[in-house]
């Protein structure tokens, strides 16, 4: 229970890592304000909020600064503080550099990067009046190395790896703590890939020395480890979660 009586914001709460980052900090005691678009997001805080979890929502688009304004305020309001934001939305994009349309690229950041950005700047005073507080952003093993055809979602996660270290400088007088997690590739994203895909990305499990992919779960949990008392002497740090991918 190493978030009793801790209020949480999870954003992009209907993907995969959203719902489990929920279930896992609910489970342990937060109260969980749980934020995406679309109708999804209201059946997935129900199906979460059995067995004595907490768990609302909230619809919210993160690139849009009214919305999360008020996703905070909605937090605060209903219980008077905010200990956790995980700011897991982001959304895939592909397409090289020479043929990627302006229009594309700011969609991508638009979401993985300014809403990241906003989140973090509207959690502040929240948590600041709650004498502290975690922040967990979800970035990505593509925030550390690139792979071709995938310009605007690479530079995003990149600039999330680099935004969480200056915003650790920035919050850390006010005893807010700002961390990233780095998932790679993870059994639910290969989920309901084009016919061939698999074909082509070859066996991709084979590719981590652990050999296999990662699942969601995995990633909740390193995030609750980031956002908890666990971590208190962890800021700035972008955590792989990739089955050591990265490391050859």
């Amino acid at each position: 229970m190493r978030f009793k009586n801790k209020v949480a914001i999870i954003t992009g709460g209907t993907g995969e890592i959203g719902r489990a980052t929920a279930w896992q900090l609910a489970s342990e005691g937060a109260k969980v304000l749980l934020a995406d678009l679309g109708a999804d997001v209201a059946r997935v805080a129900a199906e979460l909020s059995k067995d004595g979890r907490e768990v609302v929502f909230c619809e919210a688009n993160v690139g849009k600064e009214s919305d999360v304004i008020a996703l905070v305020k909605a937090a605060t309001d209903r219980w008077g503080r905010l200990d956790v934001m995980v700011s897991n939305a982001g959304v895939p994009g592909r397409g090289r550099t020479n043929d990627t349309p302006l229009a594309e690229w700011e969609r991508i950041l638009g979401v993985n990067l300014t809403g990241v950005f906003l989140c973090a700047k509207h959690a502040h005073a929240a948590m600041k009046a709650s004498g502290g507080g975690a922040i967990v952003n979800t970035a990505s093993i593509m925030g550390v190395v690139a792979v071709q055809g995938a310009v605007s979602y690479a530079s995003s996660k990149g600039a999330v790896v680099n935004m969480t270290r200056a915003t650790a400088l920035d919050y850390a007088k006010d005893g807010i703590r700002v961390n990233a997690v780095c998932p790679g590739f993870m059994e639910s994203g290969m989920k309901g890939l084009p016919p061939g895909t698999r074909a082509d990305l070859g066996d991709l499990a084979a590719r981590h020395p652990l050999g296999r992919l990662g699942k969601p779960l995995e990633v909740a949990k390193a995030i609750a480890f980031l956002a908890s008392d666990d971590a208190s002497f962890i800021t700035g740090h972008s955590l792989l979660v990739d089955g050591g991918y990265v490391a050859q």
